[in-house]
């Protein structure tokens, strides 16, 4: 839209107001005001008029003194909002630019606060803000998220010894180190984190300066303002920048991959906390009863995270579709990007700290993990003690499965088949063998890196406490 100054005829004084003479439909104003959601940038707009009014200096365009009373004005405006007397009008103050400037003319005058917006339009004020303010979000957003991994990376280090299986498809499968599941999620929300620290730096580029759509006509220095406001950098095309929403569709999407994530470790605690399983109980501060049944503790907690990540995936396909048909530059379908981006950042926020202090305050139940461990969850074991002894793996993975059949026929567990009966199934086994049936052994054979051995786990460990610290 066309950079205008304000006026007091027309549409009841607004910045665009000169263009008409009828009132607007009291409906329509509700339908197309802001103000209601975008005044929570009210720090970011105020920052942006005062870098933009600062390199107008530069440009001419205000004199250093007019400079000093705009500044000075817009810190009056944005102690008015951070102690929550700022007085909005209705049926004038649509948005959160159109309020401040109209508070900063009312404080210094119009004849000064109506030079700030030269050159400017609310299509680049409002790519600026959404960007802050963004950009400042994301950065906290990081930080929720390493409190989680530390929580991971401390819990692991701290239970290294309890054993527990592993599951495919659900179904027990091999011995594991329940540190190697709380470090399988670990390096699920590391791959978060480090997407998270590129989706910030494509955040973190500044759009002040483009005008409505074409650019501005005053040679305004938008290096020193993108500066300012600590940008890393510009963005290079005015019609792509005052159009751009993909941003907030891409933190979206990241969300996304985070809620999804976090989804998928809740309903791993769910069941691990369930009374068949029992493997760990979560915290009062963290469950619920039922108004019935005295004896339930639910795990609410994991289930409302389980249960937010489908808002979020809606909330990032919504957006989606309405942005892909409008055509190019602004339209004013891009307001519709505000609400779902504040709603989605406050999801995202409130799901890391509740996961990490379920996380946190989790008891394991040792004993219980330990029970669920069965002997034909070595039968990998066994048929790798032979693969030792020189014989192909295809051919020790059948003998292991014969082993495998021979117990559930005996009704017995494979660790009590006698010596005489494995050799009856295979004659190379030797007295050894029966040293395979060891689980702390077993876990121990994996070695490797990324394995579930106490060295593997450990290197496991810090090489999230690296990644966590590389961007720090």
């Amino acid at each position: 839209m066309a950079a205008q100054q304000p006026s007091t005829n027309g549409a009841s004084g607004r910045l665009w107001g000169g263009r008409f003479t009828g009132k607007t439909d009291e409906l329509m104003e509700q339908y197309n005001e802001s103000l209601s959601f975008d005044r929570v940038f009210y720090a970011q707009d105020i920052a942006g008029s005062i870098a933009y009014a600062r390199a107008n200096v530069t440009t001419k365009i205000l004199t250093q003194d007019e400079f000093l009373a705009i500044e000075k004005g817009l810190k009056q405006v944005l102690e008015e909002w951070r102690t929550d007397t700022f007085l909005v009008k209705k049926g004038i103050d649509e948005d959160i630019h159109t309020a401040n400037e109209r508070r900063l003319g009312e404080i210094i005058g119009t004849d000064i606060a109506g030079k700030l917006h030269t050159g400017r339009s609310r299509n680049d004020q409002v790519a600026t803000d959404l960007r802050l303010w963004l950009r400042d979000e994301l950065r906290e957003i990081e930080r929720y998220l390493i409190d989680l991994l530390k929580v991971v990376a401390e819990r692991a280090q701290n239970d290294i010894s309890l054993l527990m299986p592993s599951y495919t498809h659900l179904q027990r499968a091999q011995p594991i180190r329940w540190s190697h599941w709380l470090l399988s999620y670990g390096a699920f929300f590391a791959d978060d984190l480090l997407r998270l620290r590129e989706v910030i730096k494509r955040v973190n580029r500044c759009p002040l300066g483009c005008g409505a759509v074409a650019g501005n006509a005053f040679h305004i220095d938008r290096h020193a303002m993108a500066q300012e406001l600590g940008f890393e950098g510009l963005l290079p095309n005015s019609m792509a920048a005052v159009a751009d929403r993909v941003f907030i569709l891409e933190t979206m999407q990241w969300g996304s991959t985070l809620m999804m994530n976090i989804s998928r470790w809740s309903e791993d605690l769910i069941i691990y906390s369930s009374g068949e399983f029992g493997f760990v109980r979560l915290a009062d501060a963290y469950t619920t009863g039922s108004s019935l049944m005295p004896q339930k503790k639910n795990s609410d907690s994991l289930e409302l995270l389980r249960g937010k990540a489908g808002r979020v995936f809606g909330q990032m396909a919504g957006l989606m579709m309405s942005i892909k048909g409008i055509p190019s530059t602004y339209n004013k379908d891009l307001q519709e990007s505000v609400e779902p981006m504040l709603a989605h950042v406050k999801t995202l926020k409130d799901s890391l700290l509740i996961a990490a202090r379920v996380l946190a305050t989790l008891t394991t139940f040792p004993t219980k993990m330990a029970a669920a461990l069965t002997p034909d969850m070595l039968a990998t074991d066994l048929a790798e003690y032979l693969v030792r002894k020189g014989l192909p793996f295809r051919e020790t993975h059948h003998i292991s499965g014969r082993v495998v059949a021979l117990a559930e026929k005996e009704e017995v567990p494979m660790d009590r088949l006698s010596l005489a009966q494995l050799q009856g199934v295979d004659g190379r086994f030797g007295p050894d063998v029966l040293g395979v049936f060891d689980y702390e052994r077993s876990v121990e054979m994996k070695d490797a890196t990324g394995g579930t051995s106490k060295r593997a786990v450990e290197e496991q460990i810090q090489e999230l406490l690296r990644i966590i610290e590389e961007g720090a």
